[in-house]
């Protein structure tokens, strides 16, 4: 079998923004007793994969997640956080904080009209985050290319340094981060659900190809 890689990305744990369900991207709430516990959960689950490296965004949600994995893990407990603006979730500029279910909805009814698209039809996640830059009148949030750019930019980094090493990359980031990568990079990805908190999903890089190895997983919590 050819050398490859397998990066593990994992979701940080619930924050009270995630328990208010306010828009959370470059802000940073606390991680809730909850969130605390299913991270445990999730590295106990994982403790036995020895991690080779591992990356977050250099958001403290994920830098604090990160350390809780590698405190439960056998093998990986002195190895170096690396935190990497380039792995942050989607910048919301001035909706950060809003109600989520607001701001969405505003989102959603405003690119139906701006792109024409038919009742029932499903609004795109560029067009969402398109639509959210539009909307914001300091013009701080991040559109899709923006935020595309910057997050494949980070994943070129780790391909360029850990491809065909058979290493195993933990990578721990955000929701929107994990799913745009996973459609951006595997083939027929067409998973629809959130990803949760402290889930993981597995990605092996071989031969120039990207195979989705697990999404949104929960069932190893212990």
């Amino acid at each position: 079998m050819s050398n490859g890689v397998t990066f593990y990305f994992i979701r940080h744990g619930e924050t009270y923004f995630n328990r208010y369900d306010r828009m959370q991207g470059w802000c940073n709430a606390p991680l809730t007793p909850e969130g605390l516990e299913d991270i445990h959960r999730s590295g106990r689950g994982l403790k036995d994969v020895k991690f080779d490296a591992v990356y977050t965004s250099d958001l403290m949600r994920t830098i604090e997640t990160a350390k809780i994995i590698l405190d439960e893990n056998n093998h990986s407990k002195d190895i170096t956080i690396h935190p990497m603006l380039e792995f942050r979730e989607v910048g919301f500029g001035s909706h950060e904080g809003l109600p989520a279910k607001d701001v969405w909805k505003k989102a959603e009814s405003t690119a139906r009209y701006h792109y024409d698209l038919p009742e029932g039809t499903e609004v795109e996640i560029k067009d969402f985050l398109d639509t959210l830059a539009d909307l914001d009148p300091y013009h701080d949030a991040e559109n899709y290319a923006t935020f595309w750019q910057r997050v494949e930019s980070g994943l070129l980094t780790l391909l360029n340094r850990h491809a065909g090493t058979n290493e195993n990359i933990l990578i721990v980031c955000h929701g929107l981060t994990i799913r745009n990568l996973l459609h951006g990079l595997v083939a027929d990805f067409d998973e629809e659900e959130a990803i949760n908190n402290a889930a993981v999903s597995i990605v092996d890089y071989r031969d120039g190809h990207f195979k989705l190895e697990a999404y949104n997983q929960t069932s190893h919590f212990v």
